[in-house]
Parts: structure tokens; C-alpha cells; sequence
């Protein structure tokens, strides 16, 4: 199919999947969306819970996969919309909805770039395409529960907003639960063994604490204090202060080191949710990245978290929209992003194939 007719049907798909609520877990709908467009361009496709992928029609025993990925289910929309967050509208060139810029307009010009290539003949990579579930949730039955179903893969294109530049790296993160402990009393009587109190110096510990080692694409870990929570009422000194602590690691630290680090040395008792989520990255001189370079594109590091955390391979971040307005309210994507961004994948991906 040609290139213009598969970006008016990627369009009109998205246009469908704004109208049809897919909250992470929930994606039920745009993943019976998904279904009928690989229907009505007569690929075969296979579908785990709510992810959604499918094959090219010559793949070959012995070549290397390259994975098409991106998500169809969204966040909540917050309570800033002024417009109907299911109802896709295009005005002045923006086409409003939720998920429209995140990351649906990246998963339709993925899957209009797979269908341009999926009869295609002695390619030297073996497609797959996965439209997955839970992404903004890092749930359980997203993209790493497909990575056991698929084959194994040698590079992946994960469809994030990026204005089609070419995020060669990408922090992971890891969550930490903490607590400080002190002496719990009425506030009447004297007590030098405060856990709010006792807070103060921990805060400080944290925004003071500088991780060695920089990364030249991701720059230095950041670590937040995002949540605190203590007592129960005004009377009585609480006996512990809760903590939770958000570290984005750059590539020069796994996740585990991260860990190890901060139970050890921080001032007050930490544990890791999960270590999971890695940072990734692809080398500059991959084909991939050579091909966005000779385009006219330009590399940086991604600060986000994306379906990336969970691959092994190397992974390009790469797709039409600005993830500065991911989780905004009257999210939109521009209609020429997504034209350009077909174009732009389908030229990307000559180079290698």
C-alpha cells in the first residue's frame, strides 16, 4: 500500500482509539481496535492479554529481529481538560485527545511503517511488531511479558514522543520506600529522639548527595524525595517518618548498584521496590542511528521512563509528538507529525532492512 493511503488509515485508527478509554490494564478496546486494522490490511496477528503483535510475512530462520514497539494505553486524564479527552478533534492542524501524543500517534505511524514493509522480500532483518498493554504503569502484562513469547531480540525502535530526534539513551529508575525511626511521646513532654525532627538532616543528606559517575548522554542520577507522611494528630510525636525516594539512573550505574549504595550509606533505613527498570541505551555507530543521522536527526538522552527499562537489547527511542506534553491536559499530536513521521520511520528503516 502506498505510503499516503497508510498514513490517512494509521490517522483515522488513532482517531478511533482516542474515542475508546484504554487506562493501563484496561486496554481492552484499542487492543479490538488494533485487532481490525491488522484485519483490514490482511496481516496475520496473535494477541496476548491486551498486546497486540504480529510478524512479517518473510521472516527468515537465522536473521536478526528488530522490534517495532510502542503502547496504547494511557494515563488518567487529569482535571485540567478543557476539551473531551475521548473525543479526537483536530483544529488547527492538532488533532486533541488523551493518548494521542503518548503515545498513540507513535504506535499508528509504527504500525502504517510495518505494514509498508511486512511483504517485502529478503529483508535483512526479521520484524516483529508488539502494540503493548500497561506501559504507563509498568505493569505486569506489558512488553516483558511478551519478551518470552516472541523471539529473541537484536535491536529494538520503541515508539515514544521525541519529535522524531533520536534517543540514544534512557535513565531507568528505581523506587525506594524508607522510613526514620525516633521516639514516639505526648507532645507535652520533653523528647530528643524525634523522627520529624530527625527528618530535616535526612533532607538534606539527600539533596546534597552527588553520584560519581556521569554519563555524556544522560548526565548525573537524580535523586528526589517525592512523598513524605508522619503522624496522625497534632498531640502526639509520631514514632516514625515515611519516605519515598525516586532515582533516575543514567547509564553508568545499574540498578542494583544504585540500591546497594543508598541502603548502605543513606541516613535512614531504604528498601528497593523493584530493580527491574534499567537505564538502556544504542551505540552512535549502530545503522540505526547512523540512518537518523544522515536524515538530518539529531541524538540526545531521554530523561522519561519508557518500555525500554524492560529490553536487553540495544533500543532506539524514536517517534512523532513532543513528550513535553505527555500527562497534560488537552493532549494533542500534530496531523504533520504523524505524516512526517511515517516518512521518516520508513526511510529509517530502508537503511538497515
Amino acid at each position: 500500500m502506498e505510503i499516503h493511503k497508510l498514513t490517512e488509515r494509521a490517522i483515522k485508527l488513532l482517531k478511533e482509539m482516542i474515542a475508546t478509554p484504554s487506562f493501563s490494564s484496561e486496554e481492552e478496546g484499542t487492543a479490538a481496535l488494533i485487532e481490525l486494522w491488522f484485519e483490514e490490511m490482511a496481516i496475520p496477528f496473535k494477541r496476548k492479554g491486551n498486546n497486540v503483535y504480529a510478524y512479517n510475512k518473510y521472516n527468515e530462520e537465522g536473521k536478526p529481529w528488530l522490534l517495532l514497539n510502542s503502547h496504547h494505553d494511557t494515563v488518567q486524564p487529569n482535571k485540567a481538560y478543557t476539551k473531551d479527552p475521548f473525543a479526537p478533534e483536530v483544529e488547527d492542524g492538532k488533532l486533541y485527545g488523551l493518548g494521542s501524543n503518548d503515545a498513540g500517534g507513535c504506535l499508528v505511524s509504527l504500525l502504517a511503517s510495518f505494514a509498508y514493509f511486512y511483504a517485502q522480500k529478503n529483508l535483512q532483518y526479521n520484524l516483529v511488531i508488539v502494540a503493548s498493554a500497561e506501559e504507563e504503569s509498568s505493569g505486569a502484562n506489558g512488553l516483558n511479558s511478551m519478551l518470552g513469547v516472541i523471539p529473541p531480540i537484536e535491536v529494538a525502535i520503541v515508539g515514544e514522543p521525541t519529535l522524531m530526534q533520536l534517543a540514544i539513551a534512557e535513565k531507568g529508575l528505581v523506587v525506594f520506600d524508607g522510613y526514620i525511626s525516633g521516639t514516639p511521646s505526648h507532645v507535652a513532654h520533653p523528647n530528643n529522639d524525634m523522627a520529624i525532627y530527625k527528618l530535616i538532616s535526612v533532607l538534606d543528606w539527600f539533596q546534597q548527595y552527588d553520584f560519581e559517575k556521569k554519563s555524556k548522554v544522560l548526565g548525573p542520577v537524580k535523586m528526589t524525595v517525592s512523598q513524605v507522611n508522619a503522624g496522625t494528630q497534632h498531640n502526639v510525636v509520631p514514632a516514625k517518618v515515611e519516605l519515598v525516594v525516586d532515582v533516575r539512573v543514567n547509564d553508568c550505574y545499574t540498578n542494583t548498584e544504585i540500591a546497594t549504595i543508598l541502603e548502605s550509606e543513606a541516613p535512614c533505613v531504604l528498601k528497593a521496590r523493584s530493580l527491574r527498570l534499567n537505564s538502556s541505551s544504542i551505540p552512535v555507530d549502530h545503522p540505526l542511528v547512523k540512518a537518523g543521522l544522515a536524515l538530518g536527526r539529531e541524538t540526545y538522552g531521554s530523561p522519561t521512563l519508557s518500555d525500554q527499562s524492560v529490553l536487553s537489547c540495544p533500543s532506539l527511542k524514536l517517534g512523532p509528538g513532543d513528550s513535553t506534553r505527555s500527562h497534560t491536559a488537552d493532549e494533542f499530536i500534530y496531523v504533520q507529525e504523524i505524516e512526517e513521521g511515517i516518512a521518516l520511520y520508513i526511510e529509517i528503516l530502508k537503511q538497515v532492512l
